[in-house]
């Protein structure tokens, strides 16, 4: 039989250290980097890679006090290296003595499973951002828990294929939240929410959904620690039949969605825009006040146009450590 661990697609490294870690995500960032110059990991953690991949991927959080380090597709192997030699974290005003460094190997992740998984949300999921948030308040109660519901579905079609993960077929979700009322954070027009939702997508545990990923928001976890896999496409008409029939649930402190179906399709394969910023040339030419006019209704036509859900915008990359 094939050793299935050849071939890690994630890994997470569970840091237990001498005293509970009173951090940031960006200074832990900025240690690794210290301590470990010369590691492929290194681009990894300072923004080298923004133009490469859209979606981070290492991304370190912090919870109760431990350190959590989840690598993904090309962030295991530099991730795995560095492993071993984790003895301390020196931060110049505080070094921290690690005691255990335990990983988590993830081998099957976004293959589809004939049941719902659940996840739940560890660190806040920032959903809104300046672009969301006016459709958001737009809706009532249930087409705000539909919103929210297609966006994290679309958020997992969007990583799977920014991965290079190919799903065979559409997915399904369901999110429960304590409130739609968002909690707000210190980025502005950033609306964050509290809950778990359901899919029947295989994620690895600690994988960040939404903006500020690498703040250590929108951080999700799975307690069961199980991988499934579909039998055949059979598998999915009791999803199919079950989402049909279902409804929204909405009571105090709970606000639970219907099952949809997510269509694959209507989520584009990621891009990154190889445009080069060109110095505007000045124009002595009149040009009529009409045109600037235009021009300005065209970008706010353009502004209230659906926004690409995980687009480089959706995840801004701060890598600078200061």
């Amino acid at each position: 039989m094939t050793d299935k661990l050849v071939n890690h697609q994630s890994v997470s490294l569970k840091i237990k250290t001498d005293r509970p870690v009173l951090k940031t995500p960006y200074q832990i960032k900025g240690v690794l980097m210290k301590q470990f110059p010369k590691s492929e990991i290194v681009p990894m953690l300072n923004g080298s890679y923004r133009k490469k991949y859209l979606y981070p991927r290492i991304q370190v959080k912090i919870l109760n006090g431990e350190i959590i380090i989840l690598g993904v597709k090309e962030g295991v192997d530099p991730l795995l290296k560095i492993k071993d030699s984790l003895s301390e974290l020196n931060f110049g005003d505080i070094t921290f003595n690690v005691e255990n460094c335990a990983d988590e190997i993830g081998t099957q992740l976004f293959r589809l499973s004939s049941s719902l998984i659940e996840y739940n949300f560890i660190s806040g999921w920032v959903a809104l951002n300046q672009n969301t948030r006016k459709q958001y308040f737009s809706k009532d109660e249930s087409g705000k828990l539909d919103f929210l519901n297609t966006l994290i579905g679309e958020n997992i079609v969007f990583i799977s294929k920014e991965l290079g993960f190919d799903l065979t077929s559409n997915i399904f979700t369901k999110i429960t939240l304590q409130s739609l009322d968002p909690i707000k954070t210190e980025q502005k027009n950033w609306g964050l929410f509290e809950g778990k939702f359901f899919t029947n997508v295989n994620l690895p545990n600690y994988i960040g959904v939404g903006n500020g990923i690498t703040r250590g928001f929108g951080t999700l976890f799975n307690s069961e620690v199980f991988e499934k896999d579909i039998e055949n496409e059979n598998s999915f008409e009791e999803l199919n039949q079950e989402s049909l029939k279902s409804k929204p649930l909405i009571e105090e402190n709970n606000f639970s969605s219907s099952l949809i179906e997510i269509d694959i399709n209507r989520v584009s394969k990621p891009k990154i825009s190889k445009k080069r910023k060109t110095r505007r040339k000045k124009s002595f030419s009149r040009k009529p006040i009409k045109s600037e006019k235009n021009n300005f209704s065209k970008s706010k036509k353009k502004s209230e146009e659906p926004i690409n859900y995980n687009s480089h915008e959706y995840h801004q990359k701060q890598h600078s450590i200061t």
